[in-house]
């Protein structure tokens, strides 16, 4: 984002774009009306049957695609992943949103395929700024009467906003974040029919993947996670939110926010290079080690009160020229998780750098929920094994902290735990902070600088446990215990003086196995009325071939039957040997 002509409008333009406002706004009311459902399912039907993606589901495994077995099966695979993402690219915003959230899930893809996913580029060509300028006739700031002048070339082109280069009537030079015309009524359309689409591939699963993946909860949290970043008000919160968390840190910051709406997003401009392309010479090396360390500790602080940055790569980190500052200038893609997880991942971080692997496992079974179909013996096994390989990981080793959250979510996938839906982002936000990190001052260890936090996580983690609301809700429930602890005590020793005390006992039986059920006697209902059906259509043929002159009804009737049967006897079989093949 560095610095360029900027270009104002003339008095002939704007008078163009005066007269062509409503044009343009009915154009763009068109353009929304032919988003429909029906269109953008034969849309979606006709790109993936272009790309030859309609056998996404392997049903043995529950896998995408199947698995990885040899050097014929990764090139096939990155094939098939290389088509995804033109098909996904082709489809627009939703879709290319949609591939880079399933990039964190590795559980559920092969790497091929996510490695292709990766590529998904969010730079899109720009729509016209006839059309932009509507929108920010309608959400911006006094419309464009507010800005002295706005390049009309984007800085940024992204799948769900553009962003341009401004100044205001003030004298402040900013950038303008406007979301594209109708890419709401896209999402909307879009993720209406990939939630019953994924609500239907969720019913193929095998159970013991289902109970694992809860695909109709990772769309949702996709879809209410896009929501928040097509609201700039949202971003907005954000970048304030996070403003205030980084203001310990005196080398890094967050742009001022001078306006927001749902569409439009007013902000400081910044005048630099992504954090990948600064001169080498800029900073000194104690400059990058200082700007490491208060990235290091900004993130850890973010990450263990329960935030995190799902996208906090070079590209949305700006280096400052006049403060020298790092600057985070994307907010979109932030999210919440519960604390208690946090605490359990930085826990376990901590006893594997003390190679007390059986504690980490222990702590790693806080992220982790087995189930019904879980070896815990062999779950804590796997753990076990995995924090070994991170006790002495060096710089630039694959042993990195972002893998190792990547492994533990694998392993909890082999072992058909429930993985937390917002753990897959998390570890891609802190593996993202390792990598901007380590390209910032390579020559530090990463993992060295994090545990220089270890008094700052203890503190916040205490601060929660001991803190006055904690302690009035416990006071709270204890109060209530002792309260009604009298009145409980004498209901039960009434029941026992009576000899009435009862405890319901409420047996429940798993869904897949009262699915099984129900069809097992389906099936055989059908069987038993074919049999009948059979045996009285051969009575019946039997009694009016005896009487052929008199009663061709009832052998007519009798003939019927026996077809039916014969038919029915066929259905039965032709289910059996297609529930036994899935």
């Amino acid at each position: 984002m560095g610095a360029m002509p900027a270009e104002r409008l003339s008095p002939e333009e704007e008078r163009v774009f005066e007269g062509d406002k409503e044009h343009r706004r009915q154009e763009i009311e068109m353009m929304r009306a032919r988003i429909t459902r029906s269109r953008r399912f034969r849309a979606m039907v006709r790109v993936f049957t272009k790309h030859g993606l309609m056998h996404l589901l392997d049903p043995k495994t529950g896998q995408l695609f199947g698995g990885v077995r040899g050097r014929e099966d990764e090139e096939r695979l990155r094939n098939i992943g290389r088509r995804l993402r033109l098909a996904f690219e082709e489809l627009g915003p939703t879709f290319i949103k949609l591939g880079q959230v399933l990039v964190t899930r590795q559980e559920l893809l092969p790497d091929p395929v996510t490695a292709e996913l990766a590529q998904l580029m969010d730079e899109v060509p720009p729509e016209p700024f006839s059309r932009m300028a509507v929108v920010l006739d309608d959400d911006g700031p006094e419309s464009l009467q507010a800005f002295e002048w706005i390049d009309p070339e984007p800085i940024g082109s992204a799948s769900l906003a553009q962003v341009y280069r401004a100044r205001l009537q003030d004298g402040r030079e900013c950038a303008v974040k406007v979301v594209r015309p109708t890419v709401d009524k896209l999402f909307q359309t879009d993720i209406a029919i990939i939630r019953k689409m994924a609500g239907r591939l969720h019913k193929r699963l095998p159970p013991q993947v289902a109970l694992s993946v809860d695909l109709p909860g990772l769309i949702d949290d996709y879809y209410s996670s896009s929501v928040d970043e097509l609201d700039m008000r949202s971003e907005a919160r954000n970048m304030k939110e996070h403003a205030r968390l980084g203001e310990e840190f005196e080398t890094i910051g967050v742009p001022d926010v001078y306006y927001a709406s749902s569409r439009v997003l007013v902000m400081e401009f910044i005048d630099g290079w992504n954090l990948k392309e600064f001169p080498v010479d800029f900073f000194t090396f104690e400059e990058r080690f200082e700007r490491m360390v208060d990235l290091a500790h900004y993130y850890v602080k973010t990450f263990s009160e329960g935030y995190y940055h799902a996208d906090p790569h070079g590209s949305n980190l700006m280096v400052d020229k006049r403060t020298k500052k790092i600057i985070g200038i994307d907010w979109g893609m932030v999210g919440r998780m519960d604390t208690l997880h946090t605490e359990a991942i930085f826990r376990s971080l901590l006893h594997i750098r003390l190679n007390q692997a059986e504690d980490a496992a222990e702590s790693a079974l806080d992220l982790i929920q087995p189930t019904a179909y879980t070896d815990p013996v062999r779950l804590k096994d796997e753990l076990r094994s995995m924090c070994i390989h991170y006790v002495n990981s060096e710089q630039g080793s694959r042993f990195n902290w972002g893998h190792l959250l990547l492994q533990l979510i694998q392993i909890g996938m082999r072992n058909h735990c429930r993985i937390p839906t917002g753990l897959a982002l998390w570890s891609k936000g802190f593996t993202a902070a390792e990598g901007t990190a380590r390209w910032l001052c390579p020559e530090i260890s990463y993992h060295t600088v994090v545990e220089s936090a270890d008094v700052q996580i203890l503190r916040r983690w205490l601060s929660r446990r001991f803190n006055f609301r904690a302690n009035a809700s416990l006071i709270a429930e204890m109060g209530k215990l002792a309260g009604t602890l009298p009145r409980r005590l004498n209901k039960i020793l009434e029941k026992l003086a009576w000899n009435d005390l009862k405890v319901p006992v409420e047996h429940r039986i798993p869904d897949e196995s009262a699915r099984l059920l129900n069809r097992t006697v389906n099936r055989l209902t059908l069987g038993i009325l074919a049999g009948a059906l059979f045996a009285g259509s051969a009575m019946l043929v039997t009694f009016g071939a005896n009487g052929i002159d008199e009663m061709p009804l009832i052998r007519w009737l009798g003939e019927g039957m026996l077809w039916g049967s014969a038919v029915l006897s066929v259905y039965v079989i032709w289910r059996v040997i297609r529930s036994k093949r899935g």
